[in-house]
């Protein structure tokens, strides 16, 4: 026959443990989503890294400076 007292010990061990195991759950929970969040924030940064590298090539390419010259208001 158990102990009532080591009965009552495990059974307090288990709800501190099941207390943990819901914490563990949604910091992990919160991790991922943070985790998702970061990879978008990558994606983003990549894209504009890209399109600003696009901008400057074009920027110093002699059409674009030219088409750009073309393109100035006429002087009044």
């Amino acid at each position: 026959m158990m102990d009532p007292e080591v009965l009552e010990r495990i059974a307090a061990r288990r709800a501190e443990l099941d207390g943990v195991e819901e914490q563990l759950v949604k910091q992990l929970s919160e991790v991922r989503a943070e985790r998702d969040e970061l990879a978008v924030a990558e994606r983003v940064w990549q894209r504009m890294s890209e399109q600003l590298a696009d901008e400057r090539t074009e920027a110093g390419s002699p059409v674009v400076q030219v088409a750009q010259i073309g393109m100035r208001p006429a002087r009044t």
